[in-house]
């Protein structure tokens, strides 16, 4: 059974518990945790595998296949070893899985009769190509002098400082175009494609429809106007398309000789695949605290989650 209550970022919580905030930031960054780790990923692709600014100051589809390439492996690997893992090889069993059924090899709401075809088609087309678009546009607009470049060597804090902003920035972004997503129009036509599953497994954090990946992977846009480095834009755009991936493992975390080693999904977004209406957002900043849809995990909110939905019903 998950902890509950779910606790929220303690920098938004009062009063001030400076120890809650030094725990918080040391079990995001200075353990092993999916920010380091895609951080790392985003420092070997950067230095290893991706164009140079210089080459892309013109569009090609040399570099820009190269960029998509690298994409698409990327998620193939991350995504794949994640269901090798956890249903393949099913090497955790149900230890600390949210919901202890199996993923839908056949249901008739999914496009291609099953969620893991339907997961995988719509991640690796639409959801690779938007995100490859967007990283060649803004790369694009960064070699060309219309996006501000960072330089590290004159603002190295500054330069420190935005990765530990860019997960704020997204849970920002994300609550807002998730809520919008829920309007019932884009929620018959495009966010349900997502919802198909209840049951998540690591290829369904990707697993949208193009416009709901269009809007997804917009958050990049930021970089048009507020001056970063490359390795910046990169950790960006991976933090979402591969914490999709991790975030949805269905597992609250990795066990390596029955300890925890690495945390995966939350309780909280697990719950928002359940119900529907509740925790749009993320635990970086409160937003659904504070908007009134946040489900704890306990007795308590669940039935005032009822409540609202009786409600709903009588109007």
């Amino acid at each position: 059974m998950p902890t509950v209550p779910i606790v929220v970022s303690p920098f938004f919580s009062w009063p001030p518990n400076p120890y809650r905030m030094f725990s918080w930031i040391f079990k995001r960054w200075l353990t092993i945790t999916e920010n380091l780790l895609i951080l790392l990923i985003s420092l070997v692709s950067w230095t290893w595998f991706h164009p140079r600014l210089i080459d892309m100051q013109n569009f090609s589809l040399n570099w820009i296949f190269k960029i998509w390439v690298h994409n698409l492996l990327l998620l193939i690997l991350v995504a794949g070893i994640l269901h090798w893992f956890f249903y393949i090889r099913q090497v955790q069993g149900n230890k600390l899985k949210y919901d202890p059924r199996n993923l839908q090899y056949r249901g008739k709401q999914f496009t291609f009769g099953g969620q893991v075809r339907d997961n995988m088609f719509w991640s690796l087309s639409s959801g690779v190509f938007f995100w490859t678009a967007y990283e060649v546009l803004i790369f694009w607009a960064m070699s060309n002098g219309y996006a501000p470049l960072l330089d590290p060597t004159i603002h190295p804090v500054l330069f420190v400082i935005w990765f530990f902003l860019t997960p704020l920035w997204i849970s920002f972004h994300f609550y807002w175009i998730h809520r919008l997503l829920h309007w019932r129009p884009l929620y018959k036509w495009v966010h349900s494609v997502h919802h198909r599953n209840v049951n998540v497994g690591p290829w369904s954090g990707l697993s949208m429809h193009p416009f709901e990946h269009l809007i997804f992977f917009s958050s990049m846009l930021i970089h048009l106007f507020i001056p970063t480095h490359p390795l910046h834009i990169l950790f960006h755009v991976q933090h979402q398309a591969l914490q999709a991936a991790s975030s949805h493992t269905g597992y609250e975390s990795l066990l390596i000789k029955d300890k925890k080693t690495l945390d995966l999904g939350t309780f909280h977004h697990q719950m928002h695949h359940r119900y529907f209406e509740i925790n749009y957002g993320t635990l970086e900043i409160p937003w659904d605290k504070w908007f009134g849809t946040f489900h704890d995990g306990t007795f308590t909110s669940h039935e005032k989650l009822k409540h609202r939905r009786g409600n709903k019903e009588k109007s």
